[in-house]
C-alpha cells in the first residue's frame, strides 16, 4: 500500500491508466492530494505478480462522510431531524475505491493471464482493501462509479466478500462524429436542433457585453471561479466533494493531459466557466460555475458546453464526457448515458445487512429522480462513430440545468 501518487513511478502510472480519460491523469490525482476537497487521506494499492507491478487501485478515506450530503432529496428530508439533533450520527467512516472525481477503474489488472489468474488478482485486491479498511476502522467500503464491464472481473471476489450492487448515476458522453459544432447541431432531431439554435441566439443577443474565451492560465480567476462554483454547489442534490483554490491552482498541464478553461465574461467579470481536460482522444468537462442572475437569460450553461465541444474538436478529440448532472439537456444535445454501478459492503455483518436492505432502493430512487424522463433509458458508453440514442420525444430541457 502506497501513501500517495508520488510513490508510484510515473512510467508505471502512464502505462496502466486509460490513455483517453483525462480524469485519470497523474496531474488530477496530484491536485486532489494537494487540496482539501473532502477526503481525509489517499492511498494506492499496488499489486505485483511474479515481481512485476500489474495493477493499481486508488483509495480515498473519509473518516466522517456526511450521509446528508450524499443522500438524495427524499432521504435528506428524512435525515433532517437527525442532522439537527445529533449530526455526529450521520458521519460514517468510509473507504472509496476507484476515483473520487471520475469513473472507477482498477488500473491494469489484466496481463495476459488466464481466467484463474484474473480471479486470483481480484481476490487479492478485494482482500487487501478490506484489510486496509479494518486496520483504519473504516466500516463502509465502496467501489465507486465502476462501469459494469470493469466490475465484472471483480464480481465473484466482491460477492464472496459480502459486497452488494447499488445503482450509480450515469456519466454522459458525447461522440464527436462531426467536423464542427454547427454540423453536430444540424444533425440533431428537429426540436433539439431548434432549441440549440435558440440557445445560441439568446447568448448572441447579450453580446458584445458577453464574450467567451479559452484560457490556459486561469490562476487570477480562481477566486471568481470558486464563487460561481459555490452557486452551483448550493443547488446540488449531492456534494461528496467540493473543489477548492488549492486544487484549481495545482491543476496544471502535465505529460499526457491538457488543462484549459472555457470562461465567459461580462465586461471584465467572470459569469460562467467550464473546466476542461484533454488526454489522447478524450475530453472531459470536469466542473462548472454559473452566475445564476444571468445564466437563464443568456443560456450560459448551454453555451459554455457548446464552447467546450468546439474546443474538444479543435484538440482532435473523438468524445467528450460531462458530469453526472443535467441529464435532460445533455441527452438532448446528443450525449449517451454511460452506465455506472457501486459495490458496497460493511466490515461488520449487522450494519452490512442494514445497508444491503436500505441502499439499493434508496439509490435507485435517487437515480430515477436525477434522470427524470430518461429513467429507464439504456445506459451504454457511446463510442466514436456510434450514434447515441435520440432525445426524449417531448424534447424537454432545463434552461439553466446546474
Amino acid at each position: 500500500m502506497l501513501p500517495g501518487i508520488d510513490a508510484l513511478p510515473d512510467a508505471l502510472w502512464r502505462a496502466l491508466a486509460p490513455p483517453d480519460d483525462p480524469m485519470w491523469s497523474r496531474a488530477v490525482f496530484a491536485a486532489m492530494e494537494s487540496a482539501a476537497i473532502g477526503p481525509d487521506g489517499y492511498a494506492y494499492l499496488l499489486v505485483h505478480r511474479a515481481g512485476r507491478p500489474v495493477a493499481v487501485l486508488p483509495l480515498t478515506v473519509f473518516r466522517g462522510l456526511r450521509l446528508d450530503r450524499i443522500a438524495g432529496p427524499r432521504e435528506r428530508r428524512l435525515l433532517a431531524p437527525v442532522a439537527r439533533v445529533a449530526p455526529r450520527l450521520l458521519r460514517v467512516p468510509t473507504l472509496f475505491c476507484g476515483h473520487l472525481l471520475g469513473q472507477g477503474h482498477v488500473l491494469g489488472g489484466r496481463d495476459g493471464g488466464d481466467g484463474a489468474d484474473d480471479d486470483a488478482l481480484a481476490r487479492v485486491l478485494v482482500a487487501s482493501v478490506l484489510r486496509y479498511a479494518r486496520a483504519r476502522r473504516l466500516g463502509t467500503v465502496v467501489f465507486k462509479d465502476f462501469a459494469p464491464r470493469d466490475l465484472a472481473p471483480l464480481a465473484d471476489a466482491l460477492r464472496d466478500a459480502g459486497f452488494f450492487p447499488v445503482p450509480g448515476l450515469p456519466d454522459t458522453e458525447l461522440p464527436l462524429d462531426h467536423a464542427s459544432l454547427d454540423e453536430h447541431v444540424a444533425a440533431l432531431p428537429a426540436k433539439p436542433r431548434r432549441n440549440a439554435r435558440s440557445n445560441q441566439r439568446k447568448y448572441a443577443a447579450h453580446r458584445p457585453a458577453l464574450r467567451m474565451e479559452v484560457l490556459d492560465d486561469f490562476t487570477r480567476l480562481v477566486p471568481s471561479m470558486l464563487a460561481l462554483y459555490r452557486q452551483v454547489m448550493d443547488r446540488a442534490d449531492q456534494t461528496l466533494d467540493e473543489l477548492d483554490a488549492a486544487f484549481l491552482t495545482a491543476l496544471r498541464p502535465a505529460p499526457g493531459v491538457r488543462v484549459r478553461l472555457v470562461a465567459c465574461f461580462e465586461g471584465e467579470r467572470l459569469v460562467a466557466f467550464l473546466l476542461c481536460l484533454f488526454s489522447g482522444t478524450g475530453a472531459t468537462g470536469a466542473r462548472i460555475g454559473l452566475d445564476y442572475a444571468l445564466a437563464h437569460d443568456a443560456r450560459l450553461w448551454h453555451n459554455v458546453h457548446y464552447a467546450a465541444i468546439r474546443l474538444a474538436l479543435a484538440e482532435g478529440c473523438r468524445h467528450i464526457r460531462f458530469a453526472q448532472t443535467a441529464y435532460v439537456p445533455k441527452v438532448e444535445l446528443g450525449c449517451g448515458l454511460v452506465a455506472q454501478r457501486h459495490a458496497v459492503t460493511h466490515v461488520r455483518p449487522l450494519p452490512r445487512a442494514v445497508l444491503r436492505r436500505l441502499l439499493p432502493p434508496a439509490f435507485a430512487r435517487s437515480v430515477a429522480a436525477a434522470l427524470g424522463p430518461h429513467a429507464g433509458r439504456p445506459q451504454d458508453a457511446p463510442r466514436p462513430g456510434v450514434t447515441p440514442p435520440p432525445p426524449h420525444p417531448e424534447g424537454r430541457r432545463a434552461p439553466c440545468p446546474e
